[in-house]
């Protein structure tokens, strides 16, 4: 039997030839070379920025004259503060109204655009274009139809024989206007991503469901929804993130009135910041904002989580 030749063994990669060294250093100088400016940019309106107002946070200043250290005196102000309280709760209402409403309509609507309906391409197209447009633009165009006295809502509320409303004017209205508001532009996102998901559900499901005597309602719950699980928890803290930042709406239509009552927590930032002066008491608030945000967005990420660990063990 012939013997096996002896496998070559190597110690260990040869060491790298000086001029092999030279050259990857020139790689890597030209590789950062060319991401030097992204990276520039990125430090310089993301990550500077961020430290910066934390420091800020922790000081008295104006952003004119010389700052002065008060440690945590912003933070135990903003406790004792009405003012930041009452944008803390009309964001929380504007919150828990907005999010829960902006799903289920736009759940609701990508129900029936899903179906094979004259003119469906069209009716998805008007739906969504409302989101495009700026919260600007949705500020002006409804200060202009929601005017007490000049309004266009006004004027069909008198031919039905109803009283005219105050709207934006009115202290108890004028949030769950905003609300209306946003609902009209902010229910588009939902129903393009739920009409993406639902046409992604596996027709092997429902067709399976159907032969066992399924109907509509009982392929919706125990088919339809479990399968739009993932699409929903995004569209919740998606929503919930853009609700509890709402600024350029309630500065175009109500800055902040009446009596307070559409003073978000942003706008709250904006006029601690740059109206009052304050910019370290502003920026006490900003990171109070950030870490309510860190918070939803964990809290999300946890029940999805506990979601896909029962649904692995439901399946084994």
């Amino acid at each position: 039997m012939p013997r096996l030749p002896r496998p070559i063994t190597v110690d260990g990669p040869p060491p790298d030839p000086p001029a092999l060294r030279r050259r990857r250093r020139r790689e890597t100088g030209t590789a950062w070379a060319f991401i030097s400016p992204a990276v520039l940019i990125v430090l310089g309106l993301s990550i500077v920025p961020v430290v910066w107002s934390l420091l800020l946070s922790f000081r008295a200043s104006d952003l004119v004259t010389p700052s002065r250290w008060v440690g945590l005196d912003n933070y135990r102000a903003l406790a004792q503060d009405p003012d930041f309280s009452q944008a803390v709760r009309n964001t929380l209402l504007y919150t828990v109204l907005y999010v829960p409403l902006s799903l289920v309509l736009g759940l609701a609507l990508a129900l029936v655009l899903n179906r094979r309906i004259r003119l469906v391409g069209l009716y998805r197209t008007l739906i969504f274009v409302p989101f495009v447009l700026s919260a600007t633009a949705q500020g002006v165009l409804f200060s202009f139809i929601l005017d007490p006295e000049f309004g266009a809502a006004n004027s069909v509320l008198h031919r039905l024989g109803v009283s005219s409303q105050g709207f934006l004017s009115d202290p108890s209205q004028a949030l769950l206007v905003l609300v209306a508001i946003t609902l009209w532009s902010g229910t588009g996102f939902c129903v393009v991503v739920y009409l993406a998901a639902l046409q992604d559900v596996p027709q092997s499901l429902i067709e399976a469901a159907r032969l066992d005597g399924a109907g509509r309602r009982h392929l919706l719950r125990h088919v339809t929804l479990p399968t739009l699980t993932p699409v929903t928890v995004f569209l919740v803290l998606w929503q919930a993130i853009q609700s509890l930042q709402v600024f350029d709406l309630v500065y175009v239509t109500t800055k902040g009135g009446p009596l307070g009552s559409t003073t978000v927590i942003v706008y709250f930032i904006w006029e601690q910041a740059f109206k009052n002066a304050t910019a370290g008491y502003g920026a006490s608030a900003a990171y109070v904002l950030a870490v309510a945000l860190g918070l939803v967005a964990g809290a999300v990420r946890i029940v999805r989580r506990r979601g896909r660990h029962r649904l692995e063990g439901a399946r084994s």
